[in-house]
């Protein structure tokens, strides 16, 4: 699978109650245009994890590829860290 053209994002595993499916939240912050604070904005992806080696906690790194149902269009590509470590 090339991965030149892919987006890819770091975020924490919040559920992996699904079958090689688990819910990542991934964090951005930014300067808001008018007042120029810093604000974090948070969402939620449904990413395929084929192994269910993903763990509540986890970091992970996701990475697009086609959609795999209605709502899964990212896909683990690796554990960066597991919880507790």
């Amino acid at each position: 699978m090339s991965l030149e053209n892919k987006m890819t994002r770091n975020g924490v595993v919040v559920s992996n109650k699904a079958d090689k499916t688990v819910v990542v939240k991934v964090e951005r912050k930014f300067q808001h245009p008018l007042y120029h604070r810093t604000v974090k904005q948070t969402a939620k992806f449904m990413a395929h994890d084929e192994t269910n080696a993903c763990g509540i906690g986890d970091v992970v790194k996701i990475v697009e590829t086609r959609p795999l149902s209605k709502r899964k269009r990212w896909m683990v590509l690796e554990i960066v860290q597991k919880a507790g470590e």
